[in-house]
């Protein structure tokens, strides 16, 4: 699936999951250390785990961040 992002430097958000567990994430644009790091950390975890604890993560001021728009993007996934 490809999410595509508001509020933050990355574009859009492509990710695969099979039997609710994350295999691949890519974040187009935003800070690349940070989101390659965030991908290799949450590839082999549960959805329902990362949705819970990435959702609601700020970055500076903005009432969002890269890792929250993942979590709107695998609930929405979900539905």
């Amino acid at each position: 699936m490809t999410y595509k992002t508001t509020g933050v430097c990355c574009q859009e958000i492509t990710f695969e999951v099979e039997e609710n567990i994350i295999q691949k994430v890519y974040f187009k644009g935003g800070c690349s250390g940070n989101t390659q790091g965030l991908s290799k950390l949450l590839e082999g975890m549960d959805v329902d785990d990362v949705i819970k604890r990435l959702e609601g993560t700020k970055c500076g001021n903005r009432a969002t961040s890269c890792p929250d728009q993942l979590s709107r993007a695998l609930k929405e996934w979900r539905v």
